[in-house]
């Protein structure tokens, strides 16, 4: 089930097995319009909508709280409002329905399963934070009742991706574990929940750990997408359209519409950043970090990306291998490997000015993010595309 090695028949609009000029070139317009819309009113309503936000919580009181144990200078940060993130999920879903209004393009199985983690751990995160500002600590949900708002949300993600084929007999996930598309290892449909929710839990929680400076999580977030952008438009753009050679192309569900999801979620993500740049006026909390880790890991699991994920969010696994070290490393021996964990702290701690972490981590992540397009088209070349 799910199988990247079952041909798919001839959709329709093929003529010999190739859609005819005019029908590429309008087909090609629109879905282009569709993506560029749904980037540009995400961008909008985010950049406009998140000084509106942060009036409205300074009003009710809904300010950050900081760790007692964290650097000195994060101190003066207490107060700031937060759960920022709703900003970036309500302009998401804006720029995702409206350019499916606007343009006409039918919505899928996929789009919506990803848009459902995506706002399902964003409400999880959304009581963390509000229990946070209700108690006036750094702690909101218990470990306990946040892994099982995790493990609600991906193990229902995980029971309706090997759900909906459509008419070529194609899911929204695969079985078969991913690189760049699937490879001949298969979990089985019973297995495939737990391994959504491993990849969910872990991608979420590793954007949470990564979202401690100002910035520095949107302004990673927002080049990941707009990796799964380019990533989701080339597989749609070379989806295996014909029962002959099938090399080159891809056997993913609904290329499309995860892009236009990926593109509504970069563009609000760089609305957000504009008030959220150091120093920030608002932050994201752990509603944002949640929604946005669910997004990136449900968005892998659909297009077929799952482990090009970990090079694409190097970033992200930078930052949690640095807190399992620290403590693996501290159990072990008493001593600590860097002054803090996550490591961005360890800099700041270091003494480099918060915006030269900020600034230094953006290159790194983008550095990790070409690479993983690079990847990803060196494998579309082996595979005899071009």
């Amino acid at each position: 089930m799910g199988s990247a090695r079952r041909p798919v028949r001839r959709s329709r609009g093929y003529e010999d097995g190739r859609l005819s000029a005019s029908t590429r070139t309008r087909g090609r317009d629109v879905r282009v319009r569709g993506v560029l819309i749904a980037a540009l009113v995400a961008l909008v309503v985010s950049l406009l909508g998140t000084p509106w936000v942060i009036r409205l919580f300074r009003r009710q009181g809904y300010g950050q709280e900081i760790r007692e144990d964290g650097p000195s200078s994060h101190l003066t940060k207490r107060g700031t409002p937060t759960m920022g993130g709703t900003v970036i999920i309500v302009a998401t879903l804006v720029g995702y329905f409206l350019a499916h209004l606007v343009t006409g393009i039918g919505f899928t199985a996929s789009g919506l399963l990803v848009l459902l983690v995506m706002t399902g751990l964003g409400l999880v995160g959304f009581l963390d934070d509000y229990i946070k500002i209700r108690k006036q600590r750094s702690l909101g949900l218990t470990a306990r009742m946040k892994f099982a708002g995790q493990a609600l949300v991906a193990l229902a993600f995980g029971l309706l991706a090997v759900r909906f084929k459509n008419h070529d007999g194609l899911l929204p996930g695969s079985t078969y574990i991913s690189i760049v598309r699937d490879t001949s290892f298969s979990v089985g449909i019973v297995a495939f929940p737990l391994l959504a929710w491993i990849i969910i839990a872990a991608t979420s929680n590793a954007v949470n750990l990564t979202d401690g400076l100002d910035g520095l999580a949107a302004g990673t977030s927002a080049m990941v997408f707009g990796a799964y952008v380019v990533i989701s438009f080339w597989q749609f753009g070379n989806q295996c359209g014909s029962v002959g050679d099938q090399s080159g192309c891809y056997l993913v569900r609904d290329p499309l519409d995860v892009a236009l999801v990926a593109a509504a979620a970069m563009g609000a993500c760089f609305g957000f950043l504009w008030w959220n740049a150091s120093p920030a006026k608002i932050f994201m909390g752990d509603t944002g970090s949640l929604a946005l880790g669910g997004a990136f890991a449900s968005i892998a699991i659909v297009s077929r990306t799952e482990l090009l994920l970990v090079v694409l969010g190097g970033l992200f696994v930078i930052e949690t291998l640095s807190v399992m070290i620290q403590v693996a490393f501290f159990k072990a021996t008493k001593r600590r490997v860097f002054n803090m964990a996550p490591i961005h702290h360890h800099f700041e701690l270091a003494e480099w000015p918060e915006t030269t972490v900020i600034i230094r981590f953006w290159i790194v992540s983008g550095l990790a993010v070409a690479f993983g397009l690079g990847l990803f088209y060196a494998e579309f070349l082996n595979h005899g595309g071009g």
